[in-house]
């Protein structure tokens, strides 16, 4: 008996010891430690990061193109698919001003709306964030005005007789529309001329000095690059800002892959492939949060839903002042498949995504969908609906038209005023003007917009329904 139990405890010792052996054999190298503490936080760099690698981006795509800071970029003709923004409206005239506040405060005049004419948007910092709503639901109502863009910690009296936005970053852009009343050649250039009222200057500088740059059928690809390039925006965009007290938790995480305020980013080949990596999980990650994420359903029993979850939709208004949420994750899928914030999500425009028909499968684009919109749609301008590659949530390269909208005169509607609209890679027998074009080797998406919509889209008085195939 005392044998056995000597024996036993023998026993025990010696399994302890091999699996002291064994943990210590599985113990990380401080190089692998190293290498997946980058791995971690540079997945997570992305997902905050998002929205200012958008940012730089745009005013990247904007500056080769021949625009400097403080100029408009605009579009003299509705957008096509040399537009590789993020999920544009290819049914108006773009007109985007790309500030920057670090020489002083920024003046940009808007013109008051008349009966043929309404130019609606947002002021957003560098973040994205939104400062101001302009148009008939915005800070002028409809009347235009100056707004003056003051840079952070700004405290010298300002003027009288502008709309002060005191902003958090030095630099950002005004998304601005300048709506035609049909797609005729004359609505269009009239949207054009009044767009180019808008004026960009410095405070105490000359209106006339405005510097108007046409981007219309230029290479414009501002989609996100998911590899080792996009540290590198996102670096060129922290050197450039100030550090936000909400942020300040993320200065260490950026440190650990290479990028700190005041010191150039200068990652070798290991990080670089560690990075690489690290951007495509992110991606991965986003995209799955993408798929999942419009539940529930903007009408029950469809798939169409806000690409924007509640709390994130609340912060991008008002800087994330509650102290109890950030959104982050949300705000990544925002802006992983799209540009800009309203002050006010649902006051000048309303929008609806949808990735999948009635039957809850992917849209495919070679097959062929139908949707009926019902008629009398709650809006006071128009709406409008427009295919996107699922992939690069951009305009679909390689079709000449990438959308339908309520302005468009050539769009025919049934005998009850509702329209029916074809997606698919062959228009429908006779439906050519009711059609919208599709890649048959690519999947797509659906932004539906509603552009000064009225309460009873959100008493649910009217109700867009699914997407249904044809076949």
């Amino acid at each position: 008996m005392k044998y056995k139990s000597i024996s036993a405890a023998l026993a025990l010792q010696l399994a302890l010891t091999a699996l002291c052996d064994q943990s210590r054999a599985q113990e990380s190298t401080p190089q692998e430690l190293i290498e997946r503490s980058i791995q971690r936080r540079a997945v997570e760099a992305v997902i905050w990061g998002i929205p200012a690698v958008n940012y730089e981006r745009m005013l990247e795509a904007a500056i080769a193109n021949g625009a400097k800071l403080n100029q408009v970029v605009y579009w003299s003709k509705p957008v096509n698919a040399a537009n590789q923004t993020l999920t544009p409206n290819p049914d108006t005239i773009y007109l985007n001003p790309f500030y920057d506040t670090t020489d002083g405060p920024v003046v940009v005049e808007i013109p008051p709306a008349d009966d043929d004419h309404v130019i609606v948007g947002s002021f957003d910092v560098a973040w994205q964030n939104a400062l101001a709503d302009v148009g008939p639901a915005g800070t002028d109502k409809g009347k235009g005005g100056k707004y003056l863009l003051t840079p952070p910690g700004y405290k010298e009296e300002v003027p009288e007789g502008y709309f002060v936005l005191p902003t958090e970053t030095y630099r950002g852009f005004v998304i601005l529309r300048s709506n035609f009343k049909s797609r005729s050649e004359a609505d269009i250039k009239s949207a054009v001329e009044h767009g180019k009222r808008v004026k960009v200057y410095r405070l105490g500088g000359d209106p006339a000095s405005t510097v108007f740059v046409d981007a219309y059928g230029k290479a414009f690809d501002a989609t996100i690059p998911y590899d080792a390039s996009f540290y590198e925006l996102l670096d060129r965009f922290v050197q450039a800002e100030p550090w936000l007290t909400r942020d300040k938790a993320m200065i260490d995480s950026l440190k650990t892959i290479g990028i700190e305020k005041g010191k150039s980013f200068k990652p070798d080949a290991k990080t670089k492939a560690i990075l690489a990596d690290a951007a495509k999980e992110a991606r991965q990650v986003i995209a799955l949060k993408y798929e999942t994420g419009f539940s529930p359903a903007f009408f029950e029993g469809t798939s169409w839903g806000v690409p924007v979850p509640p709390e994130t939709r609340g912060g991008l208004g008002n800087m994330f002042s509650n102290p109890n949420e950030y959104g982050l994750d949300g705000r990544a899928v925002m802006y992983h498949m799209a540009y800009f914030s309203p002050k006010v999500f649902g006051g000048g425009q309303f929008y609806l995504i949808n990735i999948s028909d009635a039957s809850n499968k992917a849209l495919e684009g070679s097959k062929t969908y139908r949707l009926k919109v019902p008629a009398e749609a709650p809006v006071e301008q128009y709406w409008s609906v427009t295919a996107y590659d699922r992939e690069t949530h951009a305009l679909i390269r390689g079709v000449d038209r990438p959308s339908l909208a309520s302005n468009d005169t050539a769009v025919q509607k049934n005998a009850d005023g509702s329209t029916d609209v074809y997606f698919g890679p062959a228009a429908p027998a006779g439906k050519e003007s009711n059609w919208v074009p599709t890649d048959p080797g690519r999947r797509f998406e659906l932004l539906f917009r509603l552009y000064g919509p009225k309460k009873e889209l959100f008493e649910q008085k009217w109700k867009l329904p699914g997407v249904e195939e044809v076949k």
